[in-house]
């Protein structure tokens, strides 16, 4: 189907025309070079009438003037539209483990004619990166990986008037009455080693499950001097993430939402001190900021009363540092190791531990979990 309204976009980009044009060109690019090309390859079954839209959405794409604009643009908008509207009902018609990859599939080629439309229309372009975000999200892989190959470019052409406003509204989220800092006591500390040989944690800790604090160890990454909460808000402000609301999981108000970097880093500070046990190894990397970490062997399983539910049978229902002992008497004789993790440590979990976490400050930690 060709595109109507002749071969020049509307202006609207930043840098106006042929900076537009030069970023359809790029865009243009990642796409194969003929309609043919583009497959629209499903990994199974769906309805008849989703093909269709499908190609049509294609051939709006691949018009005579190689980019759809006026009604082509909206056209292509609309089918869009129709198509995420569509497979979302699938999406979330069950469980997820149960959701076709067909239509998750789909809802990624809607997301992928979205965005599109919304470059070659020259609007601006954190919906069409939104897009791109819930696609890489929900959807599955499509055209190799076309989504996240075009966001990168997509942010690459954010103003970055953008992403400085990000970065400056991160002064709001400051605490003025920050906790106070627990006191380990001696006897409970978890020990400590500073770059100890593979060797010697596999014979001293892994194999023996004792949890530890690494010292050293990560000391040479990159983002131990790179990474704060500004610095997210740079690179990855504009981005759609999921996140987890609330102060535990097991609490009324929990919610999951997706929403961008920097509205998460703006609006709120959750800190996860829900009492859980891990079912693989942990290595728990603190990169900036401090937290307040206790463990509790798996033997005291029984007196930290978990949920009985299968869903939180793995989370302990008292509240450690206020535990309410007339209800849950014998958690007084669960023992724990207790630390205060400082950027550049690294503590190593067992499996099955309970672990409590607590933030001191605003912290980033990044974890590794192996079998």
């Amino acid at each position: 189907m060709a595109a109507p309204g002749g071969g020049e976009g509307p202006a609207g980009l930043a840098g106006g025309p042929a900076a537009g044009g030069a970023l359809w060109a790029e865009v243009r690019a990642l796409l194969p070079g003929a309609e043919e090309g583009l497959t629209l390859a499903l990994s199974g079954e769906v309805e008849d009438c989703v093909l269709p839209l499908l190609r049509r959405a294609r051939g709006l794409l691949y018009g005579e003037a190689g980019r759809p604009c006026g009604a082509a643009a909206a056209a292509l908008q609309r089918l869009g539209d129709v198509l995420r509207d569509y497979s979302w009902e699938k999406l979330n018609a069950g469980p997820w483990r149960e959701v076709s990859k067909a239509w998750r599939q789909v809802y990624a080629y809607g997301c992928l004619f979205g965005a599109l439309a919304e470059v070659a229309a020259g609007r601006p372009l954190a919906p069409a990166v939104r897009l791109c975000d819930m696609g890489l999200l929900m959807g599955a892989s499509v055209l190799d990986n076309v989504l996240a190959r075009l966001v990168r470019v997509l942010q690459a052409h954010l103003p970055g008037g953008k992403r400085r406003a990000a970065a400056e509204g991160s002064a709001k989220r400051v605490r003025t009455d920050p906790p106070p800092v627990p006191v380990v006591q001696p006897e409970v500390a978890l020990p400590h080693v500073h770059c100890p040989s593979l060797e010697h944690f596999r014979d001293n800790y892994l194999i023996p499950q004792k949890p530890v604090v690494l010292e050293g160890i990560i000391d040479h990454w990159p983002c131990m001097k790179k990474w704060s909460v500004d610095y997210f808000c740079q690179v990855a402000g504009c981005r759609t993430v999921p996140v987890e609301l609330g102060t535990r999981y097991t609490d009324e108000e929990w919610s999951q939402k997706l929403m961008t970097v920097s509205d998460f880093i703006n609006q709120y500070i959750v800190n996860e001190n829900t009492v859980g046990y891990l079912a693989q190894h942990q290595l728990f990397d603190q990169v900036f900021g401090r937290k307040y970490i206790r463990l509790y062997s798996p033997q005291d399983s029984e007196n930290l009363y978990p949920h009985e539910s299968q869903i939180l049978h793995n989370t302990s229902q008292v509240d450690v540092e206020d535990p309410d002992l007339v209800k849950f008497p014998n958690f007084r004789k669960a023992a724990f190791q207790s630390c205060i993790l400082m950027p550049g440590q690294v503590l190593f979990i067992p499996v099955k531990y309970w672990h409590y976490v607590r933030s001191l400050d605003i912290s980033f930690s990044v974890s590794f979990w192996w079998s």
